[in-house]
């Protein structure tokens, strides 16, 4: 693999601490105990991850086709970044056939060229869902839900929780096997668990009490998002996909109804609930959106959607549901349908998108700063209203998603022609 710039005939030195006097790092240590990454022929780069570029390479000895994924070091003054250290330590340590998988770490003759070499996925379900022209049957979705929920219930077994499950991080092989990938934003957890930053998981899969503040994240963040991409696995477009988070918080009381202390007895106690009331919408919709949806689905959806997250279901729970073994029965993966590859093609598009989602996010923040006193006003009625978001941005925002849906109805009609 090209370097940018050749270290081949610079020597490495590093300072003694008992004689206090730079000394030469003979070339057979230069790389430490990790392999060249010119073991590896670059073929061409398939997509960007939370924390790095990862490319199609070769292993020029095995001729092994695998995933390299290039670790950003561009900002760091102090050697490599804590979210790479911990997708490592991560990965090197779980082995599960819906994960992927990290074979070794190499490094380039530059000290800022380190490379995660992983198994190779020839797809990931965002593309294949922004190209395929049939949509995945029931059959196949269960067998994408249940290889899914297998590999978050091994994470969740060992403590692992992934916070950035969507579905451009859900790779397949050819042999339609699921993985589980991008592990920059995992994290361990212990019992009873710390605090963490709540500014995780892509907006569209972010569980309402991330969106509302909480601190305190548990397994129950990822099975919220589990819960998004079998909705859009079932719809074939994003089933939340909310702009702003006052916008998404916004869109799940659409589609679940409005929570209150009743079926969540720590609501009040999030840090951004008294910054705003939650509109009252007394119906869960789950039933009118997916008309077409067995009883049992929707019941093992709505255990995944549950508000509290004490009260929603496991993996291994939502594993065992009925559901599952109702007919049309979950096909087997190596009789999943194979895809040409089209890994990039629409890329650029769902970048877009999310990047708008978090852009809105931005605005939030001042939001979030503002004294509740200052940002909410008495309604005639006596209810509190909003006041943060002006009318001139939500028509821009109206006209925006009236463009980004013209601009997909247009692709789609030039991908089935």
């Amino acid at each position: 693999m090209e370097e940018l710039d050749d270290y081949s005939n610079k020597k490495i030195s590093v300072l003694s601490l008992e004689k206090l006097t730079l000394f030469n790092v003979p070339d057979e240590y230069k790389y430490g105990n990790c392999n060249d990454v010119n073991d590896y022929e670059k073929l061409n780069r398939v997509g960007e991850g939370t924390y790095g570029v990862v490319y199609r390479a070769r292993h020029i000895k095995t001729n092994k086709i695998v995933a390299l994924k290039r670790v950003r070091m561009e900002e760091e003054k102090d050697g490599l970044p804590i979210s790479s250290l911990r997708e490592i330590n991560i990965l090197l340590n779980l082995r599960h056939k819906n994960i992927v998988e990290l074979k070794e770490v190499v490094v380039g003759k530059r000290l800022d060229s380190i490379f995660l070499v992983m198994e190779y996925c020839e797809q990931d379900l965002a593309n294949l869902l922004d190209n395929m022209i049939n949509h995945f049957t029931e059959a196949q979705v269960k067998c994408i839900m249940l290889q899914l929920l297998d590999g978050l219930d091994y994470m969740h077994e060992h403590f692992i929780i992934h916070r950035d499950l969507k579905v451009s991080n859900l790779l397949m092989n050819d042999n339609g096997t699921l993985k589980i990938a991008d592990f920059g934003l995992a994290r361990k957890f212990s019992i009873p668990n710390g605090p963490m930053t709540p500014r995780v998981v892509t907006l569209w899969y972010r569980a309402p009490e991330l969106l509302l503040g909480s601190k305190m994240q548990t397994t129950a963040i990822d099975i919220w998002s589990a819960a998004c991409i079998f909705g859009e696995l079932l719809l074939h477009k994003p089933l939340l996909p909310g702009r702003s988070e006052l916008n998404q918080i916004d869109l799940i009381i659409n589609l679940l109804g409005t929570p209150n202390e009743t079926i969540w007895p720590d609501l009040s106690s999030l840090k951004f609930f008294e910054n705003f009331s939650l509109k009252h919408q007394p119906y869960n919709n789950l039933k009118q959106t997916f008309p077409w949806l067995s009883q049992t689905g929707i019941d093992l959806m709505n255990s995944m959607f549950m508000y509290d997250p004490n009260k929603r279901a496991n993996a291994y729970k939502c594993m065992k549901s009925t559901y599952f073994k109702e007919k049309p029965l979950p096909c087997e993966p190596d009789l999943m349908p194979t895809f040409p590859q089209h890994r990039l093609k629409n890329t650029e598009k769902r970048k877009k998108q999310e990047q708008n989602a978090k852009d809105n996010n931005e605005k939030f923040d001042l939001f979030q700063n503002m004294d509740a006193k200052n940002i909410m006003k008495k309604s005639t009625s006596g209810s509190k209203i909003l006041v943060n978001v002006s009318k001139q941005s939500m028509k821009d925002n109206e006209k925006e998603s009236r463009s980004r849906s013209l601009s997909s109805s247009q692709e789609s009609k030039r991908t089935k022609h």
